[in-house]
């Protein structure tokens, strides 16, 4: 019997390999694709907490302000001479549209307890996905919402 031995390695075995390197390749590819836009969704939201936790320190600063928002397109816009509130709402209505935010409100309950939502939309980031991969909900928006009492210093609420 002759037995012949094997020297090198044949064409099905450098294919084999090339498949397995190519699905590693793409699985990398998605990886780094999913990282860059969850980077830039929680990039937005803190940006959009900041923006939130400074309207609530303004509220905090002037708490005899009226600052009740229904939208943001009910805040003011430009005036001759506003008060601090006033500024403070254009500000947060600019702040918020810059940052591509849809809207915005401000709810006042108790008489001392300040909520702030803000909805933007995250389209970047996806449909949210629980952690068993369905879907929560069809749409993009995202939402904030800070909730914080607000001492009145013995100052009434206007």
């Amino acid at each position: 019997m002759l037995s012949r031995q094997q020297s090198g390695i044949s064409l099905i075995e450098v294919l084999i390999a090339l498949l397995i390197m190519t699905v590693a390749l793409l699985g990398a590819a998605a990886l780094q694709i999913n990282a860059l836009k969850y980077t830039d969704s929680a990039d937005l939201r803190t940006k959009v907490s900041f923006v939130a936790y400074d309207m609530m320190d303004r509220i905090r600063a002037n708490p005899s302000g009226k600052y009740a928002l229904t939208s943001l397109a009910a805040a003011p816009t430009g005036t001759t001479s506003p008060t601090v509130a006033t500024q403070d709402l254009m500000d947060f209505r600019q702040n918020v549209t810059d940052l591509g935010g849809t809207n915005a409100t401000i709810v006042l309950t108790d008489t001392v307890v300040y909520t702030i939502t803000i909805t933007w939309d995250d389209s970047r980031a996806g449909k949210q996905v629980t952690a068993n991969g369905s879907v929560v909900d069809s749409s993009t928006a995202q939402t904030f919402v800070l909730r914080s009492r607000v001492a009145t210093g013995g100052v009434t609420t206007q």
